[in-house]
């Protein structure tokens, strides 16, 4: 078979034309497969659809209209109203998701224990000592002023997870930028629990180049030079 093995960017399919030779044209949205209610994602048009195979396939037939590079995943689910994030909300919002992503870590570094592979040895060291000191914080919803307290008084314990998170979604290309499908991972997922992540990221743009630099990634986080 020509296509296998042939590989084509998301919303494209292999096809094999006359002459026997692999090319990719646009997926049919109609032809995806059939998915789950819990399968289904919101476009950034508000529109929802069955699953990623039917959003890059509409997405790959408006290539070249204004309306194709507009469309992009705007969170995993169905369309729902998502409120507006205020001026305090998104200040707070780097508080708790430096918490959340030490507490990734942490989840990673105990399965790592079991199932070794998870962590690379560089980052297995590297968590292990944030891992013997996280006794402080029991898991849970923290207040603002303790998360904010304790960022102060242990600051250390957080750069490394800041830094790990943007090597992880650095990697179409890996340029120490951060481009929109990169971010997307993460913010598909996060979206429909935490409303101000995409205020967060456009404000974390800095010079709004539509690039994400380590020092603008950084600088969000409140991780000093």
């Amino acid at each position: 078979d020509p296509c296998w093995n042939f590989h084509c960017k998301r919303g494209k399919v292999c096809h094999v034309d006359k002459q026997g030779k692999p090319h990719c044209v646009c997926q049919d949205p109609a032809a995806c497969p059939s998915t789950k209610d819990y399968e289904r994602v919101c476009g950034t048009d508000n529109k929802t659809y069955d699953g990623t195979c039917q959003l890059f396939g509409t997405k790959c037939q408006l290539e070249g209209t204004k309306m194709g590079r507009q469309l992009h995943l705007d969170y995993m689910g169905s369309c729902k109203y998502i409120p507006p994030c205020t001026d305090y909300e998104v200040d707070q919002f780097p508080l708790r998701m430096r918490d959340w992503l030490k507490n990734v870590l942490m989840q990673y570094y105990e399965r790592d224990l079991n199932t070794s592979g998870i962590l690379t040895e560089k980052q297995r060291s590297k968590v292990k000592k944030i891992y013997q000191n996280e006794k402080r914080l029991m898991a849970g919803d923290h207040t603002v002023e303790l998360l904010l307290h304790d960022f102060e008084k242990n600051y250390h314990m957080y750069v490394y997870p800041v830094h790990w998170q943007f090597h992880q979604l650095d990697q179409h290309p890996v340029d120490r930028l951060l481009i929109h499908s990169e971010l997307a991972p993460l913010r598909a997922s996060l979206v429909p629990m935490e409303h101000c992540i995409t205020r967060f990221f456009q404000e974390c743009d800095g010079d709004h180049n539509k690039l994400i630099a380590l020092k603008e990634w950084c600088h969000c986080f409140g991780i000093k030079e």
